[in-house]
């Protein structure tokens, strides 16, 4: 049975998400509908990239993914469509697909977009304002219905990418961005495990603080500890046990997280 994800920043209170689903269901009464988050930050695509290539790779080989983060909806900005490895995607050209293409990228995946131009696999009614429900959605049943992806439109190479900070080297160690807070108030920077291997974390400087406990867990130290560790995605972060970090150490995603490291004994 095909699977089709939706990612949105619509949030839960009114009718777009809802209004998409019966699109889908009237074309592909067949499909799952998993529902990955619609509580992105309004507008913020970077946030909605980060939080799709978290949760789409967990997904069966030929899961539709849409995504719709969309500030420019209605305007010059392309609707496309892709393949990334054995799953697909839907949504506009503004870089939401960036941190997903990247990962199928350093796979070494089989990836190829296309321009949705042809309005065959559309709503009759294309309005400036809603893409999700009215072009998104019924593209993305239709591929879940084995449309082959040519079909859809015109072939492209130059979809928009992010450009995501990466970590610097500073003395000792390596300075870091905030990309993101949960919803447990844990906070998430743009090192990785990688970044770390054959060092050990000596001390961490985030929002005039400094934090010097690395763990594997959040119970191993008592709660209202300040604590550091690799997440389940590899994100190396900085969290609060049964706290939130994010409101105590007063930090917003763009801050400089400094990372002193120094060489396993």
């Amino acid at each position: 049975m095909p699977i089709i994800t939706l990612t949105t920043d619509f949030g839960l209170r009114d009718s777009h998400v809802g209004a998409m689903k019966g699109v889908i269901w009237s074309i592909a009464p067949q499909v799952q509908i998993a529902d990955i988050t619609h509580l992105v930050s309004p507008q913020n695509i970077a946030e909605g990239a980060q939080i799709l290539r978290r949760a789409a790779p967990f997904y069966p080989p030929g899961t539709v993914h849409v995504a719709v983060v969309d500030p420019g909806v209605g305007t010059e900005r392309r609707p496309i469509a892709g393949r990334l490895g054995e799953h697909f995607v839907v949504g506009p050209d503004n870089g939401l697909f960036t941190a997903l293409l990247e990962y199928h990228e350093s796979r070494g995946d089989r990836v190829e977009f296309v321009h949705l131009t042809n309005p065959r696999y559309w709503l009759p009614r294309l309005t400036s304002v809603f893409h999700g429900r009215d072009l998104f959605a019924p593209v993305a049943a239709h591929l879940a219905n084995g449309v082959p992806l040519s079909q859809l439109g015109e072939p492209i190479a130059d979809i928009l990418r992010l450009a995501f900070s990466k970590p610097i080297p500073i003395p000792n160690g390596l300075r870091g961005e905030v990309t993101h807070i949960d919803h447990f108030g844990n906070i998430y920077t743009n090192l990785m495990r990688s970044d770390l291997e054959g060092k050990r974390v000596r001390e961490v400087h985030l929002g005039g603080t400094v934090v010097k406990d690395f763990v594997k867990t959040f119970g191993e130290r008592l709660p209202g500890s300040l604590i550091c560790l690799l997440g389940s995605s590899d994100h190396f972060l900085v969290c609060e046990v049964n706290g939130n970090a994010a409101q105590r150490l007063g930090v917003k995603v763009g801050d400089s997280v400094d990372v002193f490291l120094e060489a396993m004994s």
